[in-house]
């Protein structure tokens, strides 16, 4: 069976009835384990003290706010290229979910950096694209809106997601790029030594899971309500023809 067969409305609609169950179970399942593990059962960091168990919040956000746009841009490109109604749908969906996920990362994000560094807010570059990354998220989803009809707004979406995309991995390697920022470097790496210490390396990774599992559950979700509000207003507009 191929992939694209699940552009088909029906198709996806029936696959998401019987995966999102799972999604939900498993998602709410390692989010409550993983941060009762972190927030509990490890200790203070010897510099940072109890603020560093914010990382079971703010890492795993940051990624999901970054990797949400990342998913918008496959789905865009997939509308462009393919004229998948699906694929457009499920990008206006993620983008809610991807404005809460960057709101998380930057309120955790100054509550973590405030007794470090002495301010809630810094023109880090890190920092910075991920606040631009935040404007385009509201800009995402201001012009859907805006747009009444839905192939064109789906278009111009997929244009500002395509330009977006810059500050998306602006925001992923800031910190590689420009050197002389306060944020500290990527807590998880392929670089053992650049990962946080064992005690906190497993629940993290748990969380992470568990946020994942989440913004998969409610891009369905909500992929399945834009679909059906779409087949509800086809519907209006051939009865006000009639």
């Amino acid at each position: 069976m191929s992939l694209w067969e699940y552009a088909n409305p029906v198709r996806f609609l029936n696959l998401s009835a019987r995966v999102l169950p799972v999604f939900w179970g498993l998602a709410v399942a390692c989010l409550i384990v993983g941060l009762i593990w972190g927030f509990f059962f490890t200790p203070d960091d010897f510099r940072q003290g109890s603020t560093v168990k914010i990382i079971y919040l703010h890492v795993p956000s940051a990624m999901m706010a970054i990797n949400a746009w990342v998913m918008m841009l496959v789905a865009s490109l997939i509308w462009l290229v393919r004229r998948h109604h699906v694929s457009a749908l499920a990008a206006k969906a993620a983008a809610p979910v991807g404005v809460v996920m960057t709101l998380i990362a930057l309120f955790t994000g100054a509550i973590w950096g405030q007794p470090m560094w002495g301010t809630w807010w810094a023109w880090d570059p890190r920092l910075t694209s991920f606040l631009i990354l935040f404007l385009f998220y509201l800009g995402y989803i201001a012009l859907w809106e805006a747009i009444e009809d839905p192939d064109t707004a789906a278009d111009l979406t997929s244009v500002l997601c395509l330009v977006g995309s810059v500050f998306a991995v602006l925001s992923r390697y800031a910190v590689n790029f420009w050197n002389q920022g306060l944020h500290q470097g990527a807590s998880l790496s392929l670089d053992k030594e650049e990962n946080v210490a064992d005690v906190f390396y497993i629940p993290l990774l748990v969380c992470i899971a568990g946020f994942v599992l989440l913004f998969i559950a409610l891009v369905l979700y909500r992929t399945g309500t834009e679909i059906r509000l779409r087949r509800t207003r086809a519907l209006q507009a051939r009865e006000g023809r009639a």
